[in-house]
C-alpha cells in the first residue's frame, strides 16, 4: 500500500498530536484499516458547543466549496493559542467530521505559527487520494480557515 498512500508530509515539522495522528495512518496496512481508524475519528467528534455558536450558523464560519456544510470557529485561549470548534451539518458527513476531530484534537493549543505551517499535504496523508475532488477541496478548506483564524489572532496580538 505504500505507492497508494505516499508519505506527502515531514511529519517532523507538524505540531506532536498531528504528527501522532499521520504517523498512525502511515502504520496501518491497508485501506480498510485506515477507513476504520478515520470513522473511530469521526465517532470522536463534538459538535461546536452552544456557547461558541447556535444555528442559524453564520456564512462567514462556513467552509468555502465543502460538500459536508461545515463551520469552523476558533475561540482563544489565555496563552494566545486558539481552540477549533467544527459543525458538520451532513450527517453522511464522515470524513469531515473524522478531519474535524482531528484538527480539533491537534491544532487546539498550539502555536499559531505551527498552524499556520501545517501544509495542505495533510490531508492527502490522512485520506489518501481516492477521495473525490469536491471531498478533497472541502478537507483542506476546513484546514485552511483554521490557518486563517491563526492568522487573524497572530494579527490582532501585533
Amino acid at each position: 500500500m505504500a505507492a497508494r498512500y505516499p508519505r506527502r508530509v515531514d511529519t517532523a515539522v507538524l505540531p506532536p498530536r498531528l504528527q501522532e495522528h499521520l504517523e498512525l495512518v502511515e502504520m496501518l496496512p491497508d485501506r480498510a484499516d485506515r477507513i476504520q481508524y478515520l470513522i473511530s475519528q469521526a465517532d470522536r467528534f463534538h459538535p461546536v458547543a452552544p456557547e461558541v455558536a447556535t444555528r442559524p450558523f453564520p456564512e462567514s464560519h462556513r467552509v468555502p466549496q465543502c460538500e459536508s456544510e461545515v463551520y469552523v470557529w476558533a475561540t482563544p485561549r489565555s496563552d494566545d493559542t486558539l481552540d477549533f470548534h467544527f459543525a458538520v451539518d451532513n450527517p453522511q458527513g464522515i470524513a469531515a467530521k473524522a478531519l474535524a476531530a482531528i484538527l480539533a484534537d491537534a491544532l487546539s493549543g498550539q502555536p499559531l505559527d505551527a498552524v499556520i505551517a501545517v501544509p495542505g499535504d495533510v490531508v492527502y496523508s490522512l485520506f489518501g487520494r481516492e477521495l473525490s475532488m469536491g471531498k478533497n477541496l472541502g478537507l483542506l478548506g476546513m484546514l485552511q480557515m483554521c490557518q486563517a483564524f491563526a492568522r487573524r489572532q497572530m494579527a490582532a496580538a501585533r
